[in-house]
């Protein structure tokens, strides 16, 4: 997967997916300091514009250019602001790509994050030729277990990843047709 060419994001009716740019910092930052984030997902320590840009560059922007897809800034079609992000990781501590997720607190609850999840997948899917796709999250990150649920990934195993001390669920779908329309 190394150096591929950038894929196009996916689409939905409602939701415009784009990459995420170094213009998006003040976004990154305010969402990465949410304290959901900061609970199910872990403290990022970006704490300035310039932190954001730095965590945008190494993360976000580095994985489009290596593998040629990543998180993308989740925008309503009609207000075009980003309100999450949404998409595609490859983790050097997992085998498979993951789908990953997190909305801004005012976006919650409106099905975005279902709604991209599932594009990102199809995509994953038949856009991308990924056969296998993982998720993670918490045990008790109930709003996420749901979301995954929803596009029809399935539990697969409750497990740890290296080094660190909290257990985790892994979801997987494995192929195109495990991914709910819509």
């Amino acid at each position: 997967m190394g150096g591929e060419a950038p894929t196009s994001a996916p689409q939905t009716e409602r939701l415009r997916l784009r990459r995420l740019t170094l213009d998006d910092a003040a976004f990154i930052q305010e969402l990465v300091n949410d304290p959901d984030w900061i609970r199910f997902i872990g403290d990022r320590n970006v704490h300035s514009l310039d932190d954001s840009r730095a965590y945008l560059e190494r993360g976000y922007l580095a994985l489009y250019r290596q593998h040629g897809f990543g998180l993308w800034a989740v925008e309503p079609r009609e207000s075009r602001t980003p309100v999450g992000i949404c998409g595609l990781l490859k983790r050097d501590t997992l085998a498979d790509v993951d789908l990953g997720f997190a909305f801004m607190p005012a976006a919650r609850g409106r099905g975005y994050a279902r709604e991209a999840a599932a594009a990102s997948l199809r995509h994953a899917h038949k856009q991308l030729g990924i056969a296998r796709v993982v998720a993670i999250c918490t045990p008790d990150n109930v709003a996420s277990r749901r979301t995954l649920e929803g596009i029809g990934m399935r539990l697969e195993k409750l497990f740890r990843m290296k080094d660190d001390a909290e257990e985790l669920c892994l979801y997987v779908s494995g192929a195109a047709e495990d991914v709910a329309a819509g």
